[in-house]
């Protein structure tokens, strides 16, 4: 049976609101209609979680549910809510101000990119069944590889922080040769494990702020999740300054590391001595270095990500 909306008090449409989720969950819905999927992947919760909250905050009147297709859809609709509730949430959401916010932007960002592509491709398929083709002839994976010929063959590229040797998988048949360096011992014999015969990869133990590379002997750096490890960041990045020659084209650096974030609990569960970085700490950094024309960009979110947001820098060392 449907309940009349003027019918539920004040006191019970508040009293669901208790747990932080549930408000995290109008201020979006209140911006985007979403699936059940879509707000699970967003707050990072078992879809069973999500279907019961959105369940409670529709039976206090607080939400609007739409079937499509076999999914249902759920939003705040200001208008629809009596004028006590409408008063009230926008109190509640003039004075909301919790650390997790930004996070959900951005992997409620993520869902509508998902759901864009989702939308084109299916589209695509419809009008010329190209994308099943093109996968059915050439498999679905060698796009990044592929992008890995626009750099320069000839380069030496330093893997800086290569943990079990992810990035210098993928560099090293692309490029004369690559530098791995690790401070740990079984990181770089995993790394040795992993990339087995390839003979353009030289290992070397070091530590970052004193990188085991003379003066401008690569063309390149990358530094994969590892600036949070380090214990002066900005030392780091002037040694990497330092080992960069840019007459062949190169002389820059790629750094790839989480966003400011407030999880605390990685310094104490992994290690963490910083917890991510921003835009302008970043930049600093670079420019203080030597670096020009830093740029930081923040990477689209993997709604089955748990972690924080990832960002991307680069920067270049001038001739």
């Amino acid at each position: 049976m449907k309940i009349d909306p003027s019918a539920i008090s004040v006191a019970d449409r508040l009293g669901v609101l208790g747990e932080s989720v549930r408000l995290r969950m109008l201020r979006l819905l209140e911006r985007e209609e979403l699936s059940v999927g879509e707000v699970a992947s967003v707050f990072q919760l078992a879809q069973s979680s999500a279907s019961r909250h959105l369940k409670v905050l529709g039976e206090a009147g607080w939400l609007v549910k739409r079937a499509v297709g076999t999914s249902t859809h759920y939003r705040l609709t200001l208008d629809d809510l009596v004028p006590e509730a409408r008063t009230l949430w926008a109190a509640i959401r003039s004075g909301m101000t919790m650390p997790e916010l930004g996070e959900d932007d951005r992997r409620l960002a993520g869902v509508l990119g998902e759901r864009m592509t989702d939308s084109r491709a299916f589209f695509g398929r419809v009008a010329g069944e190209w994308d099943a083709v093109r996968g059915e002839l050439f498999g679905e994976r060698f796009t990044a590889p592929a992008l890995l010929g626009l750099i320069r063959p000839d380069w030496v590229v330093a893997d800086l922080g290569c943990g079990t040797g992810n990035a210098g998988e993928l560099l090293a048949p692309c490029v004369h040769g690559v530098v791995a360096v690790d401070a740990s011992e079984p990181m770089l014999e995993a790394a040795r494990a992993r990339l087995g015969g390839v003979g353009n990869v030289e290992y070397r133990v070091g530590e970052l702020e004193s990188l085991p590379l003379d003066d401008a002997s690569v063309d390149a750096a990358v530094c994969f999740l590892v600036l949070h490890h380090v214990g002066d960041p900005v030392a780091s990045v002037r040694e990497m300054q330092r080992v960069l020659r840019p007459d062949r084209g190169g002389g820059v650096v790629l750094i790839v590391d989480m966003v400011e974030h407030e999880r605390d609990e990685y310094r104490r569960s992994m290690g963490h001595r910083h917890s991510g970085f921003g835009r302008a700490e970043i930049e600093s950094m670079l420019g203080e270095a030597g670096f020009v024309s830093p740029v930081y960009r923040v990477l689209p979110s993997d709604p089955e990500a748990k972690g924080p947001d990832l960002f991307v820098a680069t920067g270049r060392v001038s001739q």
